[in-house]
């Protein structure tokens, strides 16, 4: 795919489209989320979005409302539903709400995620068990609880926006709540990848290797010095849009890397993905849990 998301005429994905397909994704009133739904909305997409952004936050841009109504302004229809992933019956019934709105489940999208960099002395029993309901049990049950319907999908995905299982100290110890929250989304999908792989349901996950500019980096990583040194969200959805209009059966369970899969898809110029542009890549911020 080229910079603004179209894929070059020699790319594979040249020749698919997710127009009429559907997707399900938690979160998604922002930031990387609504990349991808964006991504998916030009090309006709259906995308409902599980997201608890009802009213306008103090801090973070965006509701699940405006995200639908920038959907519907790109080319694809929205079903905005207000929920927690944390919430059994909300997952269920926003499972039930897309297959009745646009008849069926193509795609989940595991992007509702937690962020508490905090050490282990730190970091408060609270905010521990939100990131593991969250990041792992969200992406659990969000994922099993749509596989009867994707199974009927012609080409069925799931993707968790979740980093490769790098076990090092460095990586271990650097946030150990943290870790074992992004790590357990990852295991969740590499094992939903083999449990499914005979029914033909592929299940990835997805990471990049430079920090990408959003609120969380804004917020948590460290401000605007490193906003300026990211990449935007823009990268993500172009490989998560190469990932899943793939078939389904030709992969699964792989941990990718955003700029490996673009690569792969025939891009050879991320410069224009700089959030600053003219920022060259040996001066951008590393994301972390990649060596």
């Amino acid at each position: 795919m080229t910079h603004d998301g179209s894929a070059p005429a020699d790319s594979p994905a040249a020749t698919r489209s997710l127009a009429g397909r559907t997707i399900l994704m938690s979160g998604g009133s922002r930031g990387i989320g609504l990349a991808i739904a964006l991504r998916a909305a030009r090309d006709g997409a259906n995308i409902a979005l599980l997201a608890k952004t009802d009213s306008p936050h103090p801090r973070l841009e965006g509701t699940v409302h405006t995200a639908a109504e920038q959907i519907e302004a790109a080319g694809g229809r929205a079903l905005p539903i207000v929920g927690d992933v944390r919430d059994d019956d909300a997952i269920t019934e926003a499972v039930l709400k897309t297959q009745g709105e646009f008849g069926g489940i193509d795609i989940v999208v595991n992007n509702a995620s937690v962020v508490d960099l905090s050490g282990s002395q730190e970091l408060t029993a609270k905010k521990y068990d939100l990131m593991q309901d969250v990041n792992v049990r969200g992406t659990f049950m969000l994922s099993r609880t749509a596989v009867p319907i994707l199974r009927e999908s012609e080409n069925p995905h799931i993707l968790s926006l979740s980093p490769p299982l790098n076990i090092t100290p460095r990586w271990l110890g650097a946030h150990t709540g943290y870790t074992l929250a992004k790590y357990g989304m990852t295991m969740a999908t590499l094992g939903l990848a083999a449990e499914l792989a005979d029914a033909g349901i592929a299940a990835h996950t997805l990471w990049p290797r430079t920090t990408i500019a959003t609120a969380a980096v804004q917020n948590l990583l460290g401000g605007d010095r490193v906003m300026a040194a990211s990449r935007t969200p823009e990268i993500y959805a172009d490989a998560a849009y190469e990932v899943v209009t793939r078939p389904a059966r030709s992969s699964t369970g792989r941990s990718l890397i955003v700029e490996d899969v673009l690569t792969e898809a025939g891009v050879t110029d991320f410069a224009r993905y700089a959030a600053v542009p003219g920022t060259p890549d040996e001066a951008l911020y590393p994301d972390i849990f990649l060596d």
